[in-house]
């Protein structure tokens, strides 16, 4: 997701990955997923098989681990700040874990287009030798919702094509 926050200097937009419920939603979730293998698996140990009580324990632990691990991936955020004099882009989840500051006037964006129709493209910011790599996590639309808020700003965008792989799809 592509939002524009207020900045007093510049240009400041917060991505973030698209997610449908809240930690709580998926507690939730999880809890009446529980509540209906506990009612089965009590029903098949009375009438003797018992072996199943495990099976549905495993079941519901790596359930609960992979909605902790897609909840937590789902709390990535960027903020990229363009103002007159440089691109300034943060990276975390709850708090800052990477930061860069890029003169505006010498980087630019490579936008690589998929391989595939169904991925998103790829975009970077570039300075010199330094590459980082711009809302990994975002879709197609919102992809290109922030080209064209980034070209409306007037950054310069480096279009590239893929290159020509040999594979199962192309």
């Amino acid at each position: 997701m592509v939002e524009h926050l207020t900045h007093p200097e510049g240009f400041r937009l917060l991505l973030t990955p698209n997610h449908s419920l809240s930690w709580r939603g998926n507690v939730r979730i999880w809890l009446g997923l529980l509540t209906v293998s506990a009612v089965i698996a009590a029903g098949m140990a009375v009438a003797g098989a018992w072996v199943i009580i495990p099976f549905a324990g495993l079941e519901l632990a790596a359930l609960a681990a992979g909605f902790y691990l897609t909840s937590r991936a789902c709390q990535r955020r960027e903020v990229l700040t363009v103002n007159d004099a440089d691109i300034h882009l943060e990276k975390g989840r709850t708090r800052k874990l990477a930061e860069w500051t890029l003169p505006r006037r010498y980087a630019r964006l490579r936008l690589s287009a998929p391989p595939h129709p169904f991925t998103p493209p790829k975009l970077e910011l570039i300075h010199r030798d330094i590459s980082v790599t711009l809302g990994t996590f975002l879709n197609i639309e919102d992809t290109e919702t922030l080209v064209q808020l980034l070209e409306a700003r007037g950054l310069a965008i480096e279009r590239r094509e893929p290159d020509p792989e040999i594979g199962l799809w192309f």
